[in-house]
C-alpha cells in the first residue's frame, strides 16, 4: 500500500520525507516534519496522530526510540501502524505492528529509514535506502531518486497512484511541499517533473517570504517590479 524515505540532509540539516501509495492523497497523511527537531511517516494502516505526537516526544528531548516507543504506547491500535522516525541529529527508529499489511520491511541507513508494506518484494526497501545513500544533490531530489530506484526494483505488489515529497529547513514551513494526489499511473514520475520545475524557483519563493522588498519579480502580468 505504501513505501517511503524519510531522511536528513547532513550538509544542510534539512529533513525530509517522499512516499507513494496505491491510496489517494498519500502526502495529506502520512509525512511529517517540524524543523529542527525530526520527520515522521506514519503509514500502513494510518494513524496521523502519531506525526506530531513522536515530533512532539523528539522535541521534549526524547531520542527516536524512547519518542516512538511513547507514541505508540498511546495507541490502541498501534499492531496496525508502521512508522519512521529521523531526528535533527540523523538518528533513527522504525516500526513495523504485527498486523503491517503485505510483504512489509523497514531499514535503517545513513541519515535516512526507509519503509513499505504491500511491497513486490522486501529488497525494495534495501534499494530505497541504498539509493538514497548513494545520492548526491538537493535533499528533495535525492529523496525522488530513492523513489525511482525502489520502483525499478519492484515497487508495491500493486497499482501506485499518489505520491509526495516535503522538506524542512531553516524556515518554519516545509521549503519543498509538493504531491501528486492521484494518477492513473507513474505518480513518482510525475512528482520528479514537479520538482524539476519547482527548483529553480525554491529560493524565490523563501526569500519573497523574508525579505520581499529584496526578492525577485514574479515575471507575470501586473508585476511592475
Amino acid at each position: 500500500m505504501t513505501f517511503s524515505i524519510t531522511a536528513r540532509c547532513a550538509k544542510t540539516g534539512q529533513l525530509g520525507i517522499a512516499i507513494s501509495s496505491s491510496s489517494i492523497a498519500v502526502g495529506a497523511r502520512c509525512p511529517w516534519l517540524r524543523p529542527g527537531v525530526g520527520a515522521v511517516s506514519s503509514q500502513n494502516i494510518t494513524l496521523p496522530a502519531l506525526g506530531p505526537r513522536t515530533l512532539d516526544h523528539l522535541g521534549h528531548g526524547e531520542d527516536p526510540q524512547q519518542a516512538l516507543r511513547l507514541s505508540l504506547a498511546e495507541d490502541t491500535y498501534s499492531a496496525y501502524r508502521q512508522v519512521t522516525v529521523i531526528d535533527a541529529q540523523g538518528r533513527t527508529a522504525h516500526f513495523n505492528g504485527s498486523q503491517t499489511l503485505g510483504v512489509n520491511h523497514a531499514l535503517s541507513g545513513r541519515d535516512c529509514v526507509g519503509a513499505g508494506n504491500m511491497l513486490k518484494d522486501p529488497r525494495v526497501v534495501q534499494v530505497l535506502v541504498e539509493a538514497f545513500e548513494q545520492s548526491t544533490g538537493p535533499l528533495a531530489e535525492r529523496l525522488i531518486h530513492a523513489m525511482q530506484a525502489a520502483m525499478a526494483a519492484g515497487g508495491e505488489a500493486g497499482p501506485v497512484h499518489s505520491a509526495a515529497v516535503l522538506v524542512v529547513g531553516e524556515p518554519s514551513w516545509p521549503i519543498v511541499n509538493l504531491r501528486v494526489d492521484w494518477a492513473e499511473q507513474d505518480p513518482i514520475g510525475e512528482l520528479a517533473k514537479l520538482w524539476q520545475a519547482y527548483r529553480p524557483q525554491l529560493q524565490d519563493y523563501i526569500d519573497r517570504a523574508l525579505a520581499p522588498d529584496r526578492a525577485p519579480g514574479y515575471g507575470v502580468p501586473g508585476d511592475d517590479r
